[in-house]
């Protein structure tokens, strides 16, 4: 599989000369000379709809793209991962975790946890033993499960994260239950993660006993007391896990049905990103397209604003996602890459980030490229999310009347390029959709930039050196 540069690749070297023909096209005079570009350049997923329009790219640019993503091996790539590869190769290891959500075409392991899981989840939820869920970890262990609590949470359970090693949270997350009707999920691939360990450790000196332990170390678990112990496969990276038992706080939080809704929706993505042509693979779009603004357009930050209040923390999940995967400085062989990798994630829920730091995005200096996802059937989200989209893209001058000293003010510059994704409803399986998209869109910009998306050693000096403080 192809590991040079991407700079290397003659594709690549045609997209930085075709970018110079774009640098004065505006958003706006494409749209008037073109009234079909809204219409023909849509692709369609399972449950969702692409409109990206608004991206400052044509046809050619979609060409070079995806002449490049041919030169860098896509397709070996693609099948590697779904073959379970070593794509991991800092760490040497596989990665597994399309397979948490293969159905019937899963392997036996994966299907007998998945069956213990469920199990366990609709035990907890008809016994009624316990009133409140507290999930203890942190990062992929927490971000994930917690999405997914709060997007279709049924309310059967009271449950709540704690993933700070403030103690605030956990006081917080503890108030006022009482210890015999709670259950500690502790989540920790190593068991040894010192905000989780330190957390459960408090918790069990307040009384709190009932622990159930999700790891890859389930040896540790037994020693720290668990009651029983959920396995996390050591093939799948914790930013990929809540499909796996990390996830059990989401699945006690939603139940069995809304989670099995879940995994079907990420298998029905993964067959679109595995079986359909590159101009027409939603996935591959934005990651193509992603790589295009970056590397190309020299846009270093990208928003992702939904439209959905089920979906106000999926920034926080896909901040992780995208800049624990693909931040990385240096490239599969070791070598310092020559060229930008991942931008700057930022986002927040759609209405309310108009109201916070949407400015930036319409008339900051440094412009950057969006997400919008309409996730809603309410007619104001859904028009609120066009109209920012619209102004992002076309701006206006001063706009007409009114004091002409604040013309230059109420200017805004437009050609900000924006995507959207529609979905016609909003479920669990919709959830699944959206996030098996971005791993796929975030696996593919990591073939494209030829980066490791399944290692994280930066994060390593900052918590040694904390140790050193203690």
């Amino acid at each position: 599989m192809n590991t040079t540069p991407p700079t290397d690749c003659p594709a690549w070297r045609k997209l930085a000369a075709h970018a110079e023909s774009w640098r004065q096209v505006q958003l706006a005079e494409l749209f008037a000379g073109d009234p079909a570009r809204s219409t023909r350049m849509i692709a369609e997923a399972p449950g969702l709809r692409l409109d990206y329009s608004r991206q400052r790219a044509g046809a050619l640019t979609l060409r070079l793209l995806a002449q490049l993503a041919v030169e860098r091996g896509f397709e070996e790539w693609r099948a590697a991962l779904f073959a379970g590869g070593r794509l991991n190769t800092t760490e040497d290891r596989a990665v597994t975790h399309t397979a948490l959500r293969a159905g019937d075409g899963a392997p036996q392991d994966v299907k007998s946890n998945l069956e213990r899981m469920i199990f366990l989840s609709n035990s907890i939820r008809e016994k009624k033993q316990y009133r409140r869920i507290v999930n203890l970890g942190t990062g992929g262990s927490d971000l994930g499960a917690r999405l997914l609590a709060d997007a279709f949470g049924d309310g059967a359970l009271e449950v709540r994260f704690v993933a700070n090693i403030d103690p605030v949270e956990l006081e917080r997350a503890l108030a006022g239950a009482d210890p015999a009707a709670t259950l500690l999920v502790v989540v920790s691939k190593t068991f040894s993660t010192q905000e989780t360990i330190s957390n459960a450790t408090a918790a069990r000196r307040l009384g709190y006993k009932n622990l159930v332990a999700v790891t890859a170390n389930p040896e540790a678990a037994a020693q720290f007391g668990a009651d029983d112990i959920l396995p996390m496969p050591d093939s799948v990276g914790g930013r990929y896990s809540l499909w796996s038992a990390a996830g059990l706080a989401g699945l006690l939080a939603i139940g069995g049905t809304a989670f099995s809704e879940l995994l079907a929706g990420a298998r029905e993505m993964d067959q679109h990103f595995l079986t359909e042509p590159l101009e027409s693979n939603v996935p591959a779009l934005l990651a193509l397209l992603g790589v295009w603004n970056v590397n190309f357009l020299d846009l270093r930050a990208h928003a992702v604003l939904p439209y959905s209040h089920r979906l106000r923390l999926l920034p926080a999940y896909l901040q992780q996602l995208e800049m624990e995967s693909n931040g990385k400085g240096v490239d599969r062989e070791g070598r310092a890459v020559g060229y930008a990798t991942c931008p700057v994630v930022v986002g927040a829920e759609g209405t309310p980030a108009q109201h916070a730091f949407m400015q930036l995005l319409h008339q900051g200096p440094q412009p950057m490229a969006a997400d919008f996802i309409d996730a809603s059937v309410n007619q104001a989200l859904s028009a609120n999310a066009q109209a920012q989209a619209d102004a992002l893209a076309y701006g206006t001058n001063a706009g007409t009347g009114g004091d002409a000293g604040l013309a230059p003010h109420r200017r805004n510059p437009g050609n900000r390029p924006s995507s959207i994704l529609k979905s016609r409803q909003f479920t669990a399986r919709d959830l699944g959709r959206l996030i098996a998209l971005y791993e796929h869109k975030v696996f593919t910009q990591g073939v494209l930039w030829n980066i490791n998306s399944f290692d994280q050693w930066g994060v390593e000096l900052g918590k040694e050196m904390a140790q050193r403080l203690l």
